[in-house]
């Protein structure tokens, strides 16, 4: 990640990402850090001290489910996968983060008239 600057998460951030990661099917953690990584031109990086604890709490919520499967190298992992009530959060949380992203282009791009 030569020249690129990497994006701390904040809580919600992270939930909402691994939700909209798991909407796509199962996966196991490594795979849910790995698709983040990629999908955001690796920009942002999941760590371990902070992925694990996120996908516990959210299986503590009941928005993912949980259950060991072996992995296609044959390792044995646990694998995440979104509920009906994760899929309502993901709903929820893509919309609030969508009004907040609106909310900070109009602050950091103002018009003349508000510049004022």
């Amino acid at each position: 990640m030569a020249g690129k600057t990497r994006i701390e998460l904040l809580q919600g951030t992270l939930d909402l990402l691994i939700l909209r990661t798991l909407q796509f099917g199962p996966s196991h953690g490594h795979a849910i850090a790995k698709h983040i990584q990629r999908t955001s031109g690796e920009m942002l990086q999941v760590e371990t001290g902070s992925l694990y604890p996120a996908l516990h709490r959210l299986e503590g919520q009941g928005w993912i489910d949980a259950s060991w499967a072996n992995s296609d190298k044959g390792k044995r992992a646990k694998y995440y996968r979104l509920t009906p009530s994760g899929r309502k959060q993901l709903t929820a949380e893509q919309s609030r983060w969508e009004q907040i992203s609106r909310a900070m282009a109009m602050v950091l791009n103002p018009t003349p008239e508000e510049s004022r």
